[in-house]
């Protein structure tokens, strides 16, 4: 049974949430503000957290910075703002999906569940393939271990969020392939998510400031001008 922590203060619409899901088949746990919500997620390992952005306590874009900071849990963003830059906002920070209020409940459990799908698919991929470009070095700056969802840089790991992990994935696995925005999407958020292209070019925008020596002069994720972008190790 996957678990959900749900942060939400309005506790009408955290009940509904909760019957439903639980209904569903989850075991949800509900905290009303953000300290409780943190002491949750350290006491429960959710498989997933909803989260609202207007909390009592703190900001909800804060604590999705702090939670993303210590685990790649998927992270639904819950908020009456519907506006395109407090989306993007909450994707830049680690956000993997984001749903206006008012919502129906039919909604918000597709994709709940298209982000554990997606992030069960990931845990149960093949570990740690090398592709032949890196493994013809004995100490590639870049390197992708995909059993631990870790990209490592000069051995060092980098902290990356559930999707710019998926991202990275995919380029990992076919170095040199150019990826469409498109392509990229599907891959990263699949079809019951909000996306945009402009979140794609967020998440090439954060990978490269972590792993690139200069990031207005990437080496290793580069544009492919009027198509997408590939990667070269």
């Amino acid at each position: 049974m996957s678990t959900v922590l749900l942060i939400e203060d309005d506790q009408s619409i955290a009940d509904m949430i909760s019957i439903y899901l639980s209904e569903e088949g989850y075991s949800v746990h509900s905290a009303s503000d953000g300290k409780q919500g943190l002491r949750l997620f350290e006491q429960l390992e959710p498989s997933v957290i909803i989260l609202d952005i207007m909390l009592p306590d703190t900001n909800g874009i804060d604590l999705c910075r702090r939670l993303r900071g210590s685990s790649s849990v998927p992270i639904l963003i819950v908020s009456a703002k519907s506006e395109v830059s407090e989306r993007v906002k909450a994707l830049m920070i680690g956000a993997d999906d984001y749903l206006c209020k008012p919502f129906s409940m039919r909604e918000l459990a597709a994709r709940t569940q298209a982000l554990l799908r997606r992030s069960s698919m990931s845990k149960s991929a093949a570990p740690s393939v090398q592709p032949q470009a890196a493994a013809e070095d004995p100490s590639p700056a870049i390197t992708v271990d995909i059993d631990k969802r870790c990209v490592f840089l000069h051995k060092v790991p980098v902290d990356t969020t559930y999707s710019e992990f998926e991202m990275m994935k995919s380029f990992w696995l076919h170095p040199g392939k150019v990826f469409s925005r498109d392509e990229l999407l599907s891959r990263i958020r699949g079809i019951d998510s909000f996306v945009t292209e402009r979140s794609v070019d967020v998440h090439i925008t954060n990978l490269r400031k972590k792993i690139e020596l200069d990031p207005k002069d990437p080496k290793h994720i580069k544009t492919v001008w009027g198509v997408g972008y590939k990667f070269e190790p």
